[in-house]
């Protein structure tokens, strides 16, 4: 006699957790999506602050006193990364999780030394490197094939 399985249960012998790892895999490939579209913005806040430097006015006496050209320079060098990982995300390269963590705590880092020029997008940006990160600690499913 076969037994059927009611709708929303994992039959016996699978996984009870399956239909979790599906939205952590959905939360990956949104991570890899702001990935791209964070370093595509980063891209243009470095391209920005290298070709105008009255573009971004600081508020303020504040302790990282950096040029806006430097500033420019390294959200441009880490906007190029941080599309090319998310790319990588969403190819499902085994490297990319790794390396998404690693540069997108560089980017809360780099944003919450940025507060001053633009406060109110560099606080969006932690928090999408917040989503991030946890969206790749928190996938447990291994890396994907292109074929499937």
């Amino acid at each position: 006699m076969a037994q059927t399985t009611p709708p929303g249960r994992a039959p016996r012998g699978q996984d009870a957790t399956a239909g979790q790892s599906a939205w952590a895999a959905g939360g990956v490939a949104f991570a890899g999506v702001l990935m791209l579209v964070e370093g595509i913005f980063g891209t243009i806040k470095g391209i920005v602050g290298i070709a105008e430097d009255d573009v971004y006015s600081r508020v303020g006496d504040y302790t990282f006193k950096f040029d806006v050209t430097a500033w420019g320079w390294i959200h441009l060098v880490v906007g190029i990364v941080l599309a090319v990982v998310g790319a990588g995300i969403l190819k499902g390269a085994a490297w990319a999780r790794v390396t998404g963590v690693a540069i997108v705590s560089l980017d809360i880092i780099l944003n919450f030394m940025w507060l001053p020029y633009t406060p109110i997008w560099a606080l969006i940006s932690i928090a999408i490197g917040v989503f991030v990160i946890w969206a790749l600690c928190t996938d447990t499913t291994t890396t994907r094939s292109p074929a499937a």
